[in-house]
């Protein structure tokens, strides 16, 4: 019957499944080796399938191959249909068919190796043990290099004991720390050994799944009560959704620093992929994945009905809703929608405010839902080119406590993950060192600066060093390239574009040649090497015509390539070569491709970083790449010139207090200038296209509530124009919220003793205690040094206090850079210290570290914040000051 079967598919091709299967089904044979074993359901995949097998055709060989295999059973066949039927288009792109069988076998081999695989319902297997991808990661082999790493150590355990137990080995591989917004892949990420929360929460999916053991990456898309967002991971254990930080192990589930800050979110979601049939709330349903709601796992929930409404107050069909919180200075939209035919929408949402954006066409409009309120009404009333300016407040639901555990949990759960730093701090010691000494320029000085970056890739970028070392260009090459670029890029793909480099244009600026033609760097897409495929002379001819031209790799692109962006529902790029063999793309990746393409025939091109526009180099100017024939017609520049407000207590900073927006398509699109120097260096003048702009400023109490400010203006090209960034007042005046006694003596870190009163320097004291090893704690540490400058300008101290059950034989004050020159550290031995600032708070403080306090010199508490929170050092200076003004003003 097998051989019959295979014969079959061999005979007549994919077509052919669905009868076959159809024969099975009715004749009762081999029901039990379906891998889809509903039979509605599987014909879905199988015609979702086909589909996609059609569009994939450019990729036949390389992603459908696998199915003419003769030993590929009906579970293997019907698990990649399932993959395949609903995979985003970077998948389709770059990936191929025995990677993904591969990725099949070892998610059936996991399963029947633990007991706790035959418990996981097909639906929960399907959509969170077989999916090969977390997010936008880069694909690897990592669910096989987990499942050897991890098989002995899980053995014998229950699933709950299994799932701690996969996040303390994920945490002896992997630890906190800030970077870009590309996220490494899982291997990449362990030889690293740190990453940002959506690499560690990318990282404990894939190591949980690989052991057969149900988990998805859980998202706050933005905080309201403070700025960032935040990942982490919730396992299916024993029929019941659990929570954990990645790489973050607690002792037990359902235990993590981010119980607290959850508390007050206005959306947690998660990506399913596939067609999900499950019973949570859907914030997005489409044919390919879902966007559900897991928010009332972790909050008190509301739900938001708008009625949108045209200016005769009639319902308005087909608007897009956008319901948007304020975080890093913009409005943000955490759930878009589309009004039904009564002119509503509704999602569920925390117990804050939120703005309600809505448009259609050329109209649009915005109102604030807050809580407790009937439906909210948004009329279209508004169109672009009118000039206005509004303040409103936006309120954050308020804080709540959470359960401690037991102190003696704590304290041995401190003891493993003391164990856990020394493991991958000796593993770190042999990564190559800081560069130190000689002259920064020297290539000597560089080329260790590069080997330090590269941290656990390092003999990746020394091999690359060493074989291309008489290439005059390869330090500024390596140069061109983000630090994450070194950590994670193997030299031979560093070599295909070093290598294949073209500079036709000899006069052509060595800068400009390193950065926009040789560097493979774009916008935040992995490198891969795509410059040789593109050199290939038909290839070139192709894209870029006989004689080489921007205009016509545009053409090429406008005609051959399909803008499909819906479909590549993560977020990760297509890479250049995938966009040419599928000709479909969703818009970035497209523009990727016109960029890669030109830089390989040897024109400069670039992703430019504010406005996102794809542009190449021709006669001394950069052009930009218009690939909508409507938008061909000739933008005109602009003038705005932007003063900082004599009445700012302190410098504005772009994400941080202001941004800029260009409206298009019935919104603000925010503009990108938070790595452009001058966007703080204040009076700045910038060119931009004529349009249609806001400029948004907001100021945040200390309860998390901000004021917004929005200047709503048309900038012309005629009328240079200049605009002050002045930041909104707060209500509210300075006072006590407790005392704490300055005459308390602090046992120092080198093994002295000093009272409050002595530290203060008589001008004020900040208290910090933090967990060193938790991420809301070292957000704080990489926060100070941006405040450096003024604080220690004040003079006063400040003290990081680390109490003793949470000090770890890996930390190391040394660790933290650029920290005020005052900072000292203190060791609190039994919280002795910690229990005397939470008395005078009069909070039951349950381990929610950071917890700073502002201190002033006769010991009145004049700020306080407990828990995780962005901008802590900043809303201490601004507290520091308004204490200086109201003295002066009682002086």
């Amino acid at each position: 019957m097998k051989n019959l079967i295979r014969s079959t598919f061999r005979s007549f091709g994919s077509t052919a499944i669905a009868a076959c299967c159809l024969l099975l089904a009715a004749t009762g044979c081999y029901e039990n080796t379906h891998f889809l074993k509903d039979y509605g359901y599987r014909r879905q995949v199988h015609k979702q399938f086909l589909k996609r097998q059609g569009e994939a055709d450019g990729r036949r060989e390389a992603l459908f191959s696998v199915f003419d295999r003769e030993n590929l059973d009906v579970r293997q066949r019907e698990a990649l249909e399932f993959l395949y039927a609903y995979m985003p288009l970077c998948d389709l792109a770059d990936g191929d068919g025995n990677f993904f069988l591969k990725q099949v076998n070892a998610a059936f081999a996991a399963r029947s190796g633990f007991d706790w695989g035959k418990s996981i319902p097909d639906d929960i297997f399907r959509h969170f043990v077989l999916v090969y991808r977390v997010n936008n990661e880069n694909l690897d082999t990592a669910r096989s290099v987990f499942f050897e790493e991890l098989k002995e150590r899980v053995k014998g355990l229950s699933m709950a004991e299994a799932a701690l137990e996969v996040n303390h080995w994920c945490h002896e591989k992997v630890t906190y720390r800030g970077t870009d917004g590309r996220t490494s892949a899982p291997l990449a990420l362990a030889r690293t050994s740190w990453g940002r929360c959506g690499e560690e929460s990318t990282f404990t999916v894939a190591a949980l799944r690989a052991v057969s053991i149900p988990a998805r990456q859980c998202y706050t898309p933005r905080w309201v009560h403070t700025d960032d967002n935040h990942a982490w991971v919730e396992a299916w254990v024993d029929g019941k959704w659990r929570y954990m930080g990645a790489c973050e192990p607690e002792p037990e589930l359902d235990v993590a620093w981010f119980a607290a800050p959850s508390k007050r979110a206005m959306m947690v979601h998660t990506n399913v992929f596939g067609l999900y049939n499950g019973a949570e709330e859907k914030n997005v349903q489409t044919p390919l994945y879902s966007v559900i709601n897991l928010l009332s796992t972790y909050a008190p929930v509301r739900k938001v009905t708008v009625q949108v409404t045209d200016e005769q107050n009639r319902p308005v069909e087909g608007a897009t809703v956008k319901f948007k919180v304020y975080n890093y200075a913009e409005l943000y939209p955490i759930v878009q929608s589309v009004s039904a035919a009564d002119g509503t929408a509704s999602i569920v949402s925390g117990m804050g405010d939120l703005v309600v954006w809505a448009s259609k066409e050329n109209r649009y409009g915005y109102a604030k839902s807050s809580p407790g309120g009937e439906v909210t009404t948004v009329q279209l009333s508004h169109a672009s080119g009118r000039p206005y300016n509004e303040t409103y407040t936006l309120n954050v639901p308020p804080e709540q406590s959470v359960a401690a555990l037991p102190q003696e949990k704590i304290a041995a759960n401190a003891l493993r993950l003391a164990c856990e730093d020394s493991i991958r701090g000796a593993y770190m010691s042999a990564f190559a060192p800081p560069a130190t000494g000689g002259d920064r320029a020297s290539g000597s000085y560089r080329k260790k600066l590069f080997l330090h970056k590269a941290q656990g890739n390092w003999r990746e970028i020394a091999d690359f060093m060493q074989t291309e070392s008489a290439n005059p260009y390869h330090l500024d090459f390596l140069a061109s390239l983000s630090e994450k670029d070194l950590r994670d890029t193997p030299a031979d793909y560093l070599r295909d574009h070093i290598r294949n480099g073209v500079k036709p244009d000899t006069t052509l600026p060595d800068s400009i040649y390193v950065s926009k033609v040789l560097s493979p760097r774009i916008a935040l897409e992995l490198i891969k090497p795509w410059r040789s495929f593109f050199r290939q002379p038909e290839v070139a001819r192709e894209i870029a015509g006989e004689q080489p031209s921007a205009e016509n790799i545009v053409e090429y692109a406008r005609k051959n390539i399909e803008l499909k962006d819906k479909e590549n529902y993560y977020n990760c790029r297509l890479t250049p070569r995938g966009v040419y063999e599928l000709k479909m793309a969703d818009r970035r990746s497209r523009d990727i491709f016109f960029v890669a393409a030109c830089r390989s025939v040897g024109i400069p091109a670039q992703v430019e970083e504010a406005t996102g526009k794809p542009q190449y180099y021709e006669s001394g100017r950069w052009k930009d790449a218009t690939f909508d024939k409507k938008d061909t017609a000739t933008r005109r520049s602009a003038s705005l010139t932007l003063i900082n407000a004599p009445s700012n207590i302190v410098k504005p900073g772009y994400y941080s207090h202001y941004t800029l927006a260009f409206f298009k398509d019935g919104d603000f699109q925010t503009l990108d200038f938070e790595d452009n120097p001058a966007a703080s260096q204040f009076p700045f003048t910038l060119a931009l296209d004529e349009g249609y702009y806001r400029l948004m400023t907001g100021s945040r109490a200390n309860d998390g509530s901000v004021t917004v400010s929005a200047q709503h203006f048309e900038l012309l090209n005629e009328k240079p124009l200049s605009l002050s960034v002045k930041m909104p007042e707060v209500a509210g005046k300075l006072f006590v919220k407790g005392i704490v006694d300055m005459n308390t003596v602090a046992a120092m870190s080198d093994g002295g003793k000093k009272s409050l009163k002595e530290l203060s320097n008589n001008k004020g004291l900040m208290l910090c205690f933090v967990d060193v090893g938790k991420e809301p704690s070292k957000h704080i540490l990489q926060d100070l040094p941006t405040q450096q400058k003024a604080l220690e300008e004040w003079g006063g101290g400040i003290v990081l206090i680390t109490p003793g059950d949470k000090l770890s034989k890996a930390f190391s004050a040394a660790a933290f850079k650029n920290l005020p020159a005052q900072t000292s550290w203190s060791i609190d031995a039994n919280r002795s210290l910690l229990k005397a600032v939470a008395n005078a708070l009069q909070v039951d403080f349950r381990d929610e570290f950071p917890l700073a306090i502002y201190l002033s010199s006769n010991g009145g508490v004049l700020y306080s914040s407990i828990g995780y929170r962005i901008g802590i050092g900043e809303d201490i200076v601004k507290t520091i000051r308004m204490e200086r003004e109201t003295c002066s003003v009682k002086n």
